[in-house]
């Protein structure tokens, strides 16, 4: 789906909204739902949830800019997380962050202009024996090397 093409409620979301909607604590569920059907939070999705749900528009906001699991922009094609939890970063962690935003020419939270890229400083992933790591899509790699990021990034260009 293109950066520019208006989204709209999938028929698949809008049952899970009517399924959740009368139920206590329905709004994180949702917002879940639409960040992981989305990968972020479409500005037209939730002035459609503020309507169907019956909720104001700010607290909708104050929600998603609460938690920062929840995304306002559209992230890259290839998301990578690079760990900063305490192993990591003794380890390197903030060294291998630096060489990739120079490696994409982007700083950190940002999407790479081509949108192919988009990183994110995380916490602790739970893999403190292979330190530094990073997760692109889903996929860890441990023990790494600013030496090591081209090959790795060049992995996921090729990907189409």
């Amino acid at each position: 789906m293109g950066q520019d093409e208006r989204k709209t409620l999938t028929p698949e979301l809008r049952a899970f909204i009517e399924e959740w909607k009368p139920k206590p604590g329905n709004l994180i569920m949702v917002l879940h739902r639409v960040q992981q059907t989305y990968g972020y939070m479409p500005r037209e999705i939730v002035l459609e949830l503020a309507d169907l749900l019956g909720v104001p528009l700010a607290k909708i906001y104050g929600v998603i800019t609460f938690y920062n699991f929840f995304k306002l922009k559209q992230p890259g094609r290839n998301l990578i997380q690079v760990c900063l939890g305490t192993a990591c970063y003794l380890k390197g962690g903030d060294d291998i962050m630096k060489a990739l935003e120079q490696e994409l020419g982007v700083g950190v939270n940002t999407v790479t202009p081509d949108g192919e890229f988009s990183t994110e400083a995380v916490r602790c992933l739970g893999c403190c024996g292979l330190a530094p790591v990073i997760v692109i899509n889903g996929e860890v790699f441990g023990k790494v090397t600013k030496a090591a990021l081209p090959g790795i990034l060049d992995k996921f260009r090729a990907k189409h």
